[in-house]
Formats: C-alpha cells, structure tokens, sequence
C-alpha cells in the first residue's frame, strides 16, 4: 500500500480509497466536497433528531442513560419503517402498501 503525508482526518478515507483500489471496487461516493455525498443521510439523521431526540414521543422525559436513547430509538426505527404514513404510497404505511401489493399477487382466479 502507497503511504502518502496527509492530514489525520484523511487518513481513513484515503486508505479505504487505497483498499478499494487494491480489491478492483470502485467507489460509489462522490468527488471531495461534493454536496450529494451526505445529503440523504443527513436529511434522515435531521428527521430523526426532530421525530425522536428532541421530543418526548418516544420517551417520557430528558434522557437519562444511553438505553434511553436506544429504547426511543427502537421505538422511533419501527414506526418510521411500519407505521408513518407515506405521501409517495397513498398516505398508506408501508406495512399496509405492503400487504395491499402482495395481496393483488396471490389473487386466485376467479370463475366466469
């Protein structure tokens, strides 16, 4: 492996750059400073900041402990991925889009 004299910070990407590299993967981040790199992940940690952290929906009072925070967590991830509802499904949750798609797919015939 090329060691080259960075800055501490760019180590790490460097050498996974590097590793990357080495196995023939390409990489599917973007350029350095490239806005759309972190974008999604963002805008998810921002949501989940607003929905779970800063309220008191997931858990009653000020966190304590860090199983606090997991708990709310836990809580927050299963609504998110089974119960919000969804402009883009219908306002359907997931789980209830779910269960309408597969169910339009194990239709038995109908006699005529």
């Amino acid at each position: 492996m090329l060691h080259r004299p960075v800055e501490s910070g760019q180590y790490t990407s460097i050498t996974f750059t590097d590793h990357l590299a080495e196995q023939g993967i390409r990489p599917s981040i973007g350029s350095v400073a490239d806005a759309y790199d972190n974008a999604l992940m963002e805008c998810l940690i921002g949501l989940f900041k607003t929905e779970c952290i800063r309220t008191t929906i997931f858990h009653p009072g000020p966190y304590r402990t860090g199983t606090d925070v997991e708990f709310a967590t836990a809580g927050w991830v299963d609504r998110y991925n089974n119960r919000r509802l969804h402009s883009t499904l219908g306002m359907m949750s997931p789980v209830e889009f779910e269960q309408a798609h597969y169910a339009t797919l194990n239709r038995e015939p109908q006699p005529v």
